[in-house]
């Protein structure tokens, strides 16, 4: 050697004792056949994916890889499967968790199934809301015991002011009852008790000016409280105690036909029925008023109330004038009231099914203008062979049904004042007509009560037919 040898790195020697690795050179065009400098070289072995590893993997999660809309989605779920990057490393052959994922998010095609559907919030109690519309007609049996021993053109007069009264202060009590119902049970059970003794104490008294004084004002007064204590214990929802205390009624009107019960029996069973529907009254408003006072906060006036009193005020003279001329037709109305709230129910949860799919205001307000077709058309075919059968007619009943449903659907909903006018002046023109004889007598009840269900269906697919109340 001619000289030191430099021990420096980076010197002379990295060309005659280093090991070089094999690198490839830069990309030139060379002919197909030239043998090129790297293939001499030792190559470390390099292991790539295992396809099918990663295949068996992507199968057994597809259900959930499919619907991830990022590979990083997919990432989370490996890691909370506890795949571990020496795992991913040995098993699969990826480099690392977002390598893997990736692949997996590739192999499955992507999958967005619907969201399970949620539970109608305004699925109706089938059950109880039959039992309601039997309770609003079983006080008819009543009438039917005693008939023998009350002369119609003296009496009845008396207990239609009396029923009038009570049917349209019960409409304003029950709305307010329910109004102070989300303060406490208590608070309601408070404003029942109140607004139920002054309620029949009114009735009795203005029942009392067609009396004269005479001994129907007795019968006028136990109609009144009957009527103020049914309604204390459908308010509270007690359908099936008020049903207990009416079963002296049917135990004594389902034999008539084939027995005489005689006079003690005619009077002594609705005056049982009266005493066990009072005491279940008074038993139930007993307990609630027994509860926890809630924290005061405002009370609700009584001018929100108004609009449902008149509205029970209209609603009570359209129908007396229907049952002066079809009684039974006025029954068959009363025992339909249970199916006419099942179909509120309905029309509230189909309208929030209809606001789910619908994409534009519009579409949704002809999807509402279809539903409330098809449940007030639904109630009017249920009423149609109870009009043919009692002799009334489709045209004398089913316009009144009509306008009566659509004004409780738009209660329902809390539009108070425009049925409660439109009703006011069908009842008023349909009165006025009938007591002073006037053309077109008979034929105006159906007339009038026609144009108030057109004008009702026509507020409520204006005010209802739109997203905002069924949100």
């Amino acid at each position: 050697m001619s000289g030191p040898m430099s021990l420096e790195p980076g010197g002379a020697e990295q060309d005659t004792l280093a090991l070089r690795l094999a690198a490839p050179r830069p990309a030139r065009r060379r002919p197909r056949w030239a043998l090129d400098d790297t293939t001499l070289a030792i190559r470390l072995p390099r292991r790539g994916p295992d396809e099918e590893a990663v295949s068996e993997l992507a199968a057994e999660l597809a259900d959930r890889i499919g619907p991830a809309v990022h590979p990083y989605e997919v990432a989370a779920l490996l890691e909370a499967e506890g795949l571990s990057a020496s795992l991913i490393k040995e098993r699969y052959g990826h480099p690392n968790l977002f390598s893997l994922a990736s692949a997996l998010y590739a192999r499955v095609p992507r999958t967005f199934p619907e969201p399970p559907a949620a539970a109608d919030p305004w699925r109706p109690d089938t059950v109880r809301c039959l039992l309601r519309g039997l309770l609003f007609a079983l006080p008819a049996l009543a009438y039917l015991l005693t008939a023998p021993l009350w002369r119609v053109d003296r009496h009845a007069p008396v207990l239609i002011v009396a029923g009038v009264v009570s049917w349209a202060w019960g409409q304003a009590l029950g709305h307010r009852a329910h109004l102070r119902l989300v303060a406490g049970r208590r608070e309601a059970a408070g404003t029942l008790l109140s607004g139920s003794l002054l309620g029949a104490a009114v009735a009795t008294g203005l029942a009392s000016v067609p009396a004269g004084g005479g001994p129907v004002t007795v019968v006028a007064a136990a109609q009144s409280l009957y009527l103020a204590a049914a309604g204390v214990l459908l308010v509270l929802g007690r359908e099936r105690l008020l049903l207990t205390a009416l079963s002296p009624l049917i135990a004594g009107a389902a034999p008539l036909p084939w027995w005489e019960p005689g006079p003690v029996l005619r009077v002594g069973l609705p005056l049982l029925a009266l005493l066990a529907t009072l005491a279940a009254a008074g038993a139930v408003l007993r307990a609630g008023l027994a509860g926890p006072a809630a924290a005061d906060g405002p009370r609700p006036r009584p001018v929100s109330s108004l609009p449902y009193g008149l509205f029970g005020l209209a609603a009570a003279v359209l129908v007396m004038l229907e049952g002066r001329r079809h009684p039974y037709a006025v029954i068959a109305l009363t025992l339909s009231m249970g199916p006419a709230e099942w179909l509120l129910y309905r029309f509230r949860g189909w309208s929030v099914a209809a606001l789910r799919v619908s994409a534009t205001p519009a579409g949704f307000l002809l999807r509402s203008a279809a539903v409330l077709g098809l449940c007030l058309s639904g109630y009017l075919l249920l009423l149609l062979p109870a009009a043919l059968l009692t002799g009334a007619g489709p045209a004398a009943l089913l316009p009144l049904a009509a306008a009566l449903w659509t004004a409780l659907l738009l209660q329902a909903f809390g539009v108070a004042w425009p049925p409660a006018v439109i009703c006011l002046l069908a009842a008023g023109g349909a009165g006025a007509v009938t007591w002073l004889d006037l053309p077109p007598g008979p034929a105006v009840l159906p007339l009038v009560c026609a144009v108030a269900a057109a004008g009702l269906a026509a507020c409520a697919i204006h005010l209802l037919g739109r997203p905002s109340p069924h949100a």
